[in-house]
């Protein structure tokens, strides 16, 4: 269940953080934001206790979302980079 709304808060934030990027699309943002939020999740999981409260909810879908954006953000920036660099 954690891994799931990790990856929940991934594909939005992945999304938020696209919004205006050039060359990146809504496929690119949310697969980068759910790979980052899904991995999120997953530690998260593994390092916290069974019970699901409202604040560990809130816990996953910011963090997953947050790590979403932050690869989303990455992956935008060496896109970026591969495009406006000329051969020499």
């Amino acid at each position: 269940m954690e891994w799931l709304l990790g990856l929940l808060g991934g594909l939005v934030g992945g999304n938020i953080a696209g919004i205006g990027k050039p060359g990146l699309n809504v496929a690119t943002n949310s697969a980068a934001g759910a790979v980052g939020g899904g991995i999120t999740g997953g530690i998260i999981q593994a390092t916290t206790s069974s019970g699901l409260d409202m604040a560990q909810i809130i816990g996953q879908v910011g963090g997953g979302g947050a790590v979403g954006a932050v690869l989303t953000t990455l992956v935008g920036l060496m896109v970026g980079n591969r495009k406006t660099t000329t051969p020499v």
